[in-house]
């Protein structure tokens, strides 16, 4: 399967993730299926994408491991489609992961789904501005407010 293939079934993967996890009536048995299979297989296929770099690399000769330590090593791990697809799913699994907290968290808070809504929508589209907002709604962060025990 191409990069580009691998890069469109993990972003519709995420998607219908992310739409149950807004839309679907929540349950924990949904919440666990959603953690596992979803931030899971997303975790797990990353780990696999990384163990490809690891081993033949994502262009670069084979057997040449990538630079994660300077700008260069990154900016070339992303000039190819390879290390594109195992950022992009990187970022995917943890917004999921983080979206799923947002959730529990705003369900146990008795948070109505509506105002999740939104907060989760953030979080999908740009994970720690989502993240910042259910923390800034939920524990008043940056407004001085007294940090719960």
């Amino acid at each position: 399967m191409s990069w580009g293939a691998l890069f469109q079934v993990v972003n519709t993967v995420a998607l219908l993730l992310w739409l149950v996890l807004i839309l679907a009536p929540r349950r924990a048995r949904l919440i666990g299926v959603l953690r596992v299979a979803g931030a899971g297989g997303l975790s797990l296929f990353y780990v696999a994408l990384v163990a490809t770099a690891l081993t033949i690399g994502f262009g670069e000769p084979r057997g040449v491991a990538p630079d994660f330590s300077t700008i260069a090593g990154i900016r070339a791990i992303f000039a190819s489609d390879g290390g594109v697809v195992t950022g992009w799913t990187h970022y995917l699994a943890l917004d999921l992961f983080a979206g799923l907290w947002i959730a529990e968290d705003a369900d146990a808070r008795r948070i109505g789904r509506v105002v999740q809504a939104p907060v989760l929508l953030l979080t999908f589209l740009a994970g720690p501005a989502g993240l910042f907002l259910h923390l800034l709604l939920t524990r008043g962060v940056g407004l001085g407010h007294r940090a719960e025990a």
